[in-house]
C-alpha cells in the first residue's frame, strides 16, 4: 500500500457511472478473495479510479499487474500517485480493446465493475474463457444475486446459465451503499468466478446461447411455447422436460436440450 500522501482527487463522473469505494476495510476483503494459484498471477484491474483496489493489490506477489481506465483524470491520478505502475497503466475501453493485446497468457480481472456495463463485461469474459481463470468483482447485488443464483430460482437467468457453464461461482459478501462516494441507490455485492474443468460444450455453441436466451425472453412460459420460434421438431416438443420453465433448467438440461435440437435439425437436414 502506497504510504505517500494522495493528491489531486478525482471527482466521479455520472456519464461513467463512476461510484469510488472508499472503505479501506472492503477493499482489502476484495482483494483478498482473489484465490492465489502456485503460479504466479497476472491480474488485469477494470476501472482502477483513485487506486483503491490497486493499493492492495500492488504488494501481492503475481508475475504482473495492469490496468485499465478510460477516464482520464483517474490515469492522470494514478500515474501521479502510484509511480510503481510506469507500463501498468492502458489507457481505454475494456470493452474496445483486445483483450490478447494485455496479457497472452492465462490471466484473473478483478474490479469494481459499472453498473451500466457488468453485463457486458461478463459476455466478453465469456468470448475469452480460455485466458479468464478467475473474476474477482464487485457489482449491482441484483446482478450478482442473478450470476450466482441455482437452477428454480426467480433470479435465475440468461447470464446464469451461460456463466455457469464455463465458472464455478460464490457470492462472496453484500456492501452498502455508504462506502461509496457518491452513494449509489442499490446494494452491492462481490462474488468470484473461478474456470470450471469445461473447455468446450458437447453441442453446437451458438446454438446453445440461442436456446438459452429465446428460453428466458419469455420465462414465464413453458418451453415449449418459448421455443416454438425455434421449429422444433414434433418428438422434440412433445418431450416432458418442455414442460418445465427455463429456470428450472440447470446447464446440463440446457446442454441436452441444445445437443437434441441439433441432432433433430442433422437427421432432417440429411
Amino acid at each position: 500500500m502506497c504510504a505517500h500522501r494522495k493528491t489531486n482527487k478525482v471527482r466521479p463522473k455520472k456519464s461513467l457511472g463512476q461510484h469510488f469505494l472508499h472503505d479501506l476495510n472492503v477493499a482489502a476483503r476484495i482483494v483478498g478473495a482473489l484465490n492465489s494459484k502456485s503460479a504466479p498471477q497476472h491480474v488485469l484491474e477494470i476501472g482502477p479510479g483513485m487506486g483503491v483496489l490497486t493499493q492492495f493489490l500492488i504488494p501481492r506477489e503475481q508475475s504482473q499487474l495492469k490496468v485499465i481506465e478510460i477516464d482520464r483524470d483517474s490515469v492522470a491520478y494514478l500515474k501521479n500517485n502510484y509511480p510503481s505502475l510506469k507500463g501498468s497503466i492502458i489507457e481505454g475501453d475494456f470493452m474496445e480493446i483486445d483483450i490478447r493485446e494485455i496479457f497472452a497468457e492465462k490471466f484473473s480481472i478483478i474490479g469494481n465493475f459499472p453498473y451500466n456495463i457488468s453485463s457486458q463485461i461478463f459476455f466478453k469474459v465469456l468470448r475469452h474463457r480460455d485466458q479468464v481463470e478467475q473474476v474477482v468483482c464487485m457489482l449491482q447485488k441484483e446482478v450478482a444475486d442473478r450470476i450466482a443464483s441455482p437452477p428454480g430460482s426467480k433470479t435465475y437467468g440468461i447470464l446464469s446459465v451461460l456463466l455457469q457453464a464455463f465458472y464455478n461461482i460464490q457470492h462472496l459478501f453484500k456492501v452498502p451503499p455508504g462506502v461509496f462516494t457518491p452513494p449509489p441507490k442499490v446494494m452491492s455485492a462481490v462474488i468470484r468466478l473461478e474456470r470450471n474443468a469445461v473447455v468446450t460444450l458437447p453441442c453446437d455453441e451458438t446454438l446453445f446461447v440461442q436456446v438459452v436466451k429465446q428460453a428466458f425472453n419469455t420465462r414465464r412460459k413453458t418451453l415449449r411455447n418459448a421455443l416454438k420460434n425455434l421449429n422444433l421438431a414434433a418428438e422434440i416438443s412433445a418431450l416432458p422436460l418442455l414442460d418445465k420453465r427455463a429456470e428450472q433448467l440447470s446447464v446440463e438440461q440446457f446442454t441436452n436440450l441444445t445437443l437434441l435440437i441439433e441432432k433433430s435439425r442433422g437427421a432432417a437436414s440429411g
